[in-house]
């Protein structure tokens, strides 16, 4: 069986070097917001192109973070409206509602599952204050519009960055494209930890600073708040091994380009809808995404052939049962791509021999 992820062979070749991290980390007697984190927050910021990195517990949080930082900030207030991707995994919306926001939903553009530009302005009210661009799948969204947008609007563009790492939008990289963004090092991501974990980039000082403060109880000074915060810590531990990781991103990233390559120049049936990379754009390929009117028949095929697969989402934000105030709105565009996309295996470590099964079993279908 092709597993659809191997995280235990993903991450051998660090065993020595997280071994020695983790003995640093124990070994110096500092366990929360020391050494480990400072050194990756300024390295993934680097690596960013942003100027401050500030590591927090997980991916959800840096973008609730974000906004809540704005809130703070008096940039945001109660009822704002947020325009958000239609297609996204849920912790984007949830982001935005658990600040007291109003999530606006629009509609991705079919090429790229990314939210399309030209969809924005017609849902844009009054009371619309920011934009949420998710680069879904690896690949950057359209930055260089939704930017000319925001301009014309004076709105703030927040990126979620959850699943493109090193990605780059006309030779600038995700994490840089916006006025902040999130990041997710979930053990799946291309730059995943042993556990979970996040960070915020951005180039603003006071929304870095705001975020420092919230993800520590609000407390900029120990035992004085100065906002009711969370406790939304990047852990010593964590920031060790995610510091061993990152050299190695650009390269592991170039492996799975190259996979991709692969299989966009060689599948070749008329049932698939291969993806698309959109001009100017680096793709990353945290996940390939294939789709057909047959999906299931498609699951069924490659879990027969020995493939293991996966749907990234099945069922849209719109119509969870969380959000169930959304259940009336139609999106055909969002709901289509939720019938019918499956992702297959992509990853840094699948071996020749599994991805020429893979396509061969794609190609029978």
């Amino acid at each position: 069986m092709i597993p659809f992820l191997d995280l235990k062979t993903i991450n051998a070749p660090y065993m020595k070097a997280f071994s020695q991290a983790a003995t640093r980390v124990i070994e110096s007697g500092w366990y929360i917001l020391g050494k480990e984190v400072n050194a990756f927050e300024d390295a993934f910021a680097e690596y960013c192109e942003s100027r401050y990195a500030v590591g927090v517990a997980s991916g959800l949080d840096a973008l609730v973070l974000i906004f809540r930082a704005y809130k703070e900030m008096g940039v945001l207030k109660e009822g704002d409206e947020v325009i958000v991707p239609a297609n996204t995994y849920i912790a984007s919306i949830l982001a935005v509602s658990e600040n007291g926001l109003t999530p606006v939903f629009v509609e991705p553009d079919l090429d790229t599952y990314n939210l399309d530009p030209q969809k924005i302005e017609e849902a844009i009210t009054p009371r619309t204050k920011a934009i949420l661009a998710v680069h879904l799948y690896g690949q950057s969204a359209n930055m260089r519009e939704i930017g000319k947008i925001a301009k014309k609007y004076d709105l703030k563009v927040v990126e979620d960055g959850a699943q493109a790492h090193g990605a780059r939008h006309f030779g600038k990289r995700v994490g840089s494209l916006g006025d902040a963004a999130g990041f997710s090092f979930y053990p799946g991501k291309n730059l995943g930890a042993l556990g979970d974990g996040g960070a915020v980039t951005t180039d603003d000082l006071a929304l870095a600073e705001t975020v420092r403060i919230l993800r520590n109880y609000g407390s900029g000074r120990k035992y004085e708040n100065r906002y009711k915060g969370l406790n939304s810590r990047l852990d010593e531990i964590q920031a060790a091994f995610l510091s061993v990781k990152l050299p190695y991103l650009d390269a592991n990233n170039a492996k799975r380009a190259e996979i991709a390559k692969e299989y966009l120049r060689r599948i070749d049936n008329e049932k698939l809808v291969l993806p698309v990379v959109e001009e100017g754009n680096e793709h990353v390929w945290h996940l390939f995404v294939v789709r057909t009117k047959e999906r299931d028949a498609l699951q069924k095929h490659l879990e027969q052939r020995g493939i293991a697969t996966m749907i990234h989402y099945p069922i849209p934000p719109h119509k969870q049962d969380a959000y169930r105030e959304y259940g009336g709105l139609h999106l055909f565009l969002t709901e289509q791509i939720h019938h019918e996309i499956l992702s297959i295996p992509l990853h840094e470590m699948l071996g020749k021999k599994e991805v020429e099964e893979i396509i061969s079993a794609l190609q029978d279908f």
